[in-house]
């Protein structure tokens, strides 16, 4: 009897689109996505932090290309997805990274935050992983779509209404587009991750009461980093996680365990 073999973590001859590459967590899912032989279309709405990106990963020969866009603006959004499809063919692979979090008590909520926060981490993730998905059923291809969803859709948090309100919602229409694009082969998860040490949270850690609330509900006992990601979106893009779609890919340290 022949032994089973592990499935293949490498990416090779597979593109990727990554947005909210510039920095964070979408510019290591960008490296991870390389390290693993992926050709990576990194994209975000400031130029030279792409191009400085796309200048380190060429440098240790890794494939990477840069590509401004704004997935708030849906239209554009499309419209480059559609262009970049017809020149070099559907995308394999989506890591939908781009977020943004404007947080305060819920008494407090302005409506034009509320209308940013949502119209970039419901609305643009949305309308992306449909774009992308639309090119595969169209070239009969199938796929792995990949939005970095966050330990706050599936608990609540101070001064975060609005934040976690789009990423329950993320939960959701992940959850429908998995059973709706099964059949063609494409896949669509979430990574929740807990808090990661980036510049979007760097404000929440300069605050002493917030950071020591975040580290007594993590029950690893220490913050997470930008490399804790990285093993988890190539494993969600690889044939290693071939029967997983409709899911959330837990990154909390322990923090919803309770």
């Amino acid at each position: 009897m022949s032994l089973p073999r592990t499935p293949s973590f490498r990416l090779d001859g597979k593109r990727a689109l990554v947005t909210g590459a510039s920095s964070g967590i979408g510019r290591a899912c960008a490296v991870a996505l390389a390290e693993a032989g992926a050709h990576v279309t990194i994209a975000a709405r400031r130029t030279k932090p792409l191009e400085t990106l796309v200048a380190e990963m060429r440098a240790v020969d890794m494939q990477a290309e840069a590509l401004v866009l704004d997935v708030a603006d849906i239209n554009a959004t499309q419209t480059a997805i559609a262009e970049t499809s017809a020149r070099n063919g559907a995308f394999d692979i989506l890591v939908n990274s781009a977020g943004l979090a404007r947080h305060s008590p819920a008494t407090d909520t302005a409506e034009d935050d509320f209308d940013a926060v949502v119209d970039l981490n419901l609305k643009g993730a949305y309308f992306l992983t449909r774009a992308v998905a639309q090119d595969l059923m169209t070239a009969g291809k199938p796929g792995s779509l990949i939005t970095i969803s966050s330990q706050m859709a599936k608990v609540g948090g101070l001064d975060r209404a609005v934040y976690s309100a789009t990423k329950h919602a993320v939960e959701g229409f992940t959850k429908s587009m998995a059973i709706e694009w099964g059949k063609a082969g494409i896949r669509v998860n979430t990574i929740c991750p807990t808090f990661i040490v980036t510049p979007l949270t760097q404000s929440t850690f300069d605050r002493p009461e917030r950071r020591t609330w975040i580290e007594s509900k993590i029950q690893l006992g220490r913050i997470g980093e930008v490399e804790d990601i990285m093993g988890g979106v190539v494993y969600l893009a690889s044939d290693a996680s071939a029967l997983i779609t409709g899911t959330a890919l837990m990154i909390d340290g322990g923090w919803t365990s309770e």
